[in-house]
């Protein structure tokens, strides 16, 4: 991670402290009500400072749902979103978090059902003609039926609350194109191919906006030049255990965090 500058630092500071205080999913306020709703891109995985009331959803006090809602303190914030979540997962168990009342929903889908971990360990560990394979497989799995099934998880949502501003935060490509990966290096073959997948996710997803008409954010500029393995990473390396290829605490802050601010004002 490249060095922080102060302002930064300082914001960085202010929501670690907050973490040992934040032990439930909704934050005190008043006003217009925020639900949070996705994955471990949603619950923030890879920034640390986890909330162990949520256990193995493991909600990070310092992801972007959090992040917006401590800035915009007219807003009262519930984040039922869970690491290892599906789609099936949020329409079965996170939908119930909505309302008519409901005035802001944001959510990130999609990639545990393209099997984005499972694919991520093939490529690991096996040869470049099977994880091309293996990525091209759920590459087109997510251009067409993921796309399919989050279309109709977003009109869910607008049935369960109808008065909401819908936004949708998409997924970058996790992997530099050059550098040095600690504990396996990957060949560009096997980079190319990983990042093809991750912009399938993001075609998919956008697909999926445009046919049942919410907002799309996609995070792949945002993240250029700062995948993983590269020299000024967004994206946790290889080395983080299960927080591999999922953003660091810049990337919650200076990347979704901050898109999502800038399309919210």
């Amino acid at each position: 991670m490249r060095k922080l500058t102060s302002a930064v630092a300082g914001t960085v500071m202010a929501f670690a402290g907050m973490a040992g205080m934040m032990s439930t999913p909704a934050q005190a306020a008043t006003g217009s009500e925020y639900v949070a709703l996705g994955d471990s891109y949603a619950s923030g995985v890879g920034a640390d400072y986890y909330d162990s009331a949520s256990g193995d959803c493991k909600r990070s006090s310092v992801n972007y749902p959090a992040l917006w809602a401590a800035a915009h303190s007219d807003y009262t914030l519930t984040d039922v979103s869970c690491s290892g979540a599906t789609i099936a997962d949020v329409r079965d168990k996170q939908l119930s978090a909505l309302s008519a009342g409901t005035d802001l929903v944001t959510l990130t889908v999609g990639g545990n059902d393209a099997q984005f971990s499972s694919v991520v360990q093939a490529c690991l560990t096996q040869s470049d003609s099977y994880c091309d394979t293996a990525t091209l497989w759920m590459s087109y799995y997510a251009r067409n039926q993921m796309a399919t099934d989050l279309a109709g998880l977003y009109k869910d949502i607008k049935t369960k609350a109808p008065n909401a501003r819908i936004i949708v935060l998409g997924y970058p490509q996790t992997l530099s194109t050059t550098g040095t990966c600690p504990v396996i290096d990957l060949d560009s073959a096997k980079r190319t191919a990983m990042n093809g997948l991750a912009d399938a996710l993001a075609d998919g997803t956008k697909a999926a906006a445009a046919k049942e008409p919410v907002e799309f954010i996609d995070m792949r500029d945002t993240f250029k030049g700062h995948g993983a393995c590269g020299s000024d990473p967004w994206i946790n390396n290889l080395n983080a255990g299960t927080a591999v290829f999922h953003p660091t605490l810049m990337g919650y802050l200076a990347g979704y965090d901050a898109r999502l601010n800038e399309v919210t004002g």
